[in-house]
């Protein structure tokens, strides 16, 4: 089981570019023109269309599976806190905050972009796979 306090390997996903995020707006039904349209998004104040939560959220399944073959996700939901936008690196994080057999691995993960201020914090449960692979 891993250590409480143990730090996953930072991840680095994007920059994301405007036909990935449309290509994600098709697949994934979230078709909000924030996403999508520079002028809107100027308007609110954003030098670039954010990229989708969900998308940024989504990105950590496989970072977990990376870090640990033998733990599989029960659980992962996040909150978003502030946008990170199209054009950005962004550099996914995590730290092991509860770890048993019983309980299972909690990890606190964060997405954060240029600004390495939070766009993502979220929270994984982790169990022990079955066959320990």
């Amino acid at each position: 089981m891993p250590e409480i306090g143990e730090r996953l390997p930072e991840v680095a996903i994007g920059p994301f570019d405007a036909e990935s995020l449309l290509r994600y707006a098709r697949v994934s039904g979230d078709d909000n023109p924030i996403h999508l349209d520079d002028a809107l998004a100027a308007a609110i104040g954003l030098s670039a269309p954010p990229v989708q939560g969900m998308k940024l959220l989504a990105a950590f399944e496989p970072m977990l599976r990376a870090w640990r073959k033998d733990l599989f996700v029960v659980r992962l939901g996040g909150t978003f806190v502030q946008p990170a936008l199209r054009g950005e690196k962004i550099t996914l994080s995590g730290r092991v905050v509860r770890s048993s057999l019983q309980d299972g691995v909690l990890v606190r993960l964060h997405a954060h972009g240029a600004s390495r201020a939070p766009a993502v914090i979220a929270e994984a449960t982790l169990r022990p796979a079955a066959n320990g692979m």
